[in-house]
């Protein structure tokens, strides 16, 4: 029975899959797919090297990138301290998701445009910057959001900027609220879309689907504020237009970026209509039912015996896909 290690700690639902209950989920999950999973709750590195230590397993699953005990947070972590991968490959351990600096690259997310950028798949425009420094001339209206978040952390409203006033603003709101460069990025008014990355090689799916909030959530602008994340209240639905156009564009970016086993990326339309991604998500969220990697798969695999079916499933693709990356049978 393959045997498989579920990292995780006080920042797992800020920067990974979800909270200690999501994780629970998994390895329910997990065990009831034939195989065996247990948990480690890391607070620090001295137990994260403990937990390799004293556990025994084939693959290791983490949705933690770096160890931290900020709960709300990713942040990027303390001078040279090694990531979660980091430590994983120094040591030999076979783990599934993409490597160290694959997901340095896609938390940092200046560099994921620059990545893409470079390969020329369709991104905003953008800069990183801090309050010391010089404002470009850009387009107004433009987006400003935190360079090491996700779930929609520090966006709201206020993100929508309109001038050089507000701009510099939000600017030092994300600095002194987070501790990091804003990231400015052109404003895409037109509609959401996700695309779920599962697998490798043989195992390896596209499945895109568009994000529907009901319109009356929203504020001034049609934006996924952190509020309306992580509660049930966005919906993945079928894709009626683009299909292939978010899914070669998804397919690119993946290759670019070197992704592995379980990678989300969002896409939305400018005021062109033409496709852009703005995030590359190295561990999506995975609570059952209302997380987008769930709904994707149900809307692309429903069973007859529910959502749940579906999760388990899920779950037994990524890790059976990554089993065999690593010819672990």
């Amino acid at each position: 029975m393959k045997k498989i290690l579920l990292i995780t700690g006080p920042a797992g639902d800020a920067q990974g899959w979800g909270d200690l209950k999501v994780t629970q989920s998994i390895k329910q999950a997990i065990d009831d797919s034939g195989k065996s999973a247990q948990i480690a709750f890391v607070n620090n590195m001295a137990e994260f090297y403990s937990s390799l230590e004293k556990n025994r397993f084939d693959i290791a699953w983490s949705a933690l990138y770096h160890i931290s005990e900020k709960s709300e947070t990713i942040g990027m972590n303390k001078g040279d301290e090694k990531w979660v991968a980091d430590v994983l490959d120094d040591k030999g351990i076979p783990y599934i998701g993409p490597d160290a600096q694959t997901m340095k690259n896609l938390i940092h997310k200046t560099t994921t445009h620059k990545i893409l950028n470079r390969k020329k798949i369709s991104v905003p425009y953008h800069y990183q910057l801090t309050s010391s420094d010089a404002l470009p001339d850009i387009v107004y209206p433009a987006f400003v959001k935190p360079s090491y978040e996700s779930r929609s952390v520090g966006i709201s409203d206020e993100s929508v900027v309109n001038s050089p006033e507000e701009l510099k603003k939000r600017i030092d709101y994300i600095e002194n609220g987070f501790e990091q460069p804003a990231l400015v990025e052109e404003y895409l008014p037109g509609d959401e879309y996700t695309v779920l990355m599962l697998g490798n090689g043989a195992h390896q799916v596209f499945l895109p689907g568009k994000v529907v909030v009901d319109p009356s959530m929203y504020g001034k602008y049609p934006i996924l504020r952190s509020d309306l994340r992580g509660v049930g209240v966005t919906k993945i639905k079928p894709v009626l237009q683009k299909k292939e156009e978010l899914i070669e564009l998804c397919r690119q970016a993946m290759e670019a970026l070197n992704c592995l086993d379980h990678v989300r990326a969002d896409m939305r339309l400018d005021a062109d209509d033409k496709m852009k991604i703005i995030e590359v998500n190295g561990i999506p969220g995975l609570k059952p039912v209302k997380s987008w990697s769930p709904q994707i798969f149900s809307l692309n695999y429903p069973s007859s015996h529910g959502p749940m079916e579906d999760y388990r499933k899920l779950i037994d693709h990524i890790v059976s896909s990554a089993l065999s990356r690593y010819n672990i049978e």
